[in-house]
């Protein structure tokens, strides 16, 4: 995955949010917007709601893990921010990575 391919400045997250395409699932919300690229950019997004900075890292290393090894089967062309809801750090892995496919075919953004 490139280095590049991540979201990083807070208004890159706005034009996401402001968006409005949102599905959700048990752990995972995610938006996605339009970017004029070949390749999708990510953003991952994980709120103090979910716990202290243990926790949220924790979730965060888990969403990465997935986007690494799944990045290659995600619909080019778009940003996508996934925000970690507040159970998500609780829930076993199997759960975890079955809610964040539940979001992208929601989305109808992967590639089969």
């Amino acid at each position: 995955m490139m280095k590049d391919c991540y979201l990083k400045k807070n208004s890159e997250f706005q034009r996401v949010y402001s968006n409005k395409k949102i599905s959700g699932s048990r752990y995972i919300t995610l938006f996605t917007v339009e970017n004029n690229r070949d390749y999708p950019r990510f953003g991952i997004t994980v709120t103090k709601k979910v716990g202290n900075a243990v926790n949220r890292n924790f979730v965060r290393r888990r969403l990465k893990h997935l986007l690494r090894e799944n990045s290659h089967k995600i619909k080019s062309g778009y940003d996508y921010v996934f925000v970690a809801k507040k159970d998500a750090s609780e829930s076993d892995f199997k759960d975890f990575k079955n809610s964040f496919f539940s979001v992208l075919k929601r989305q109808k953004k992967m590639i089969k």
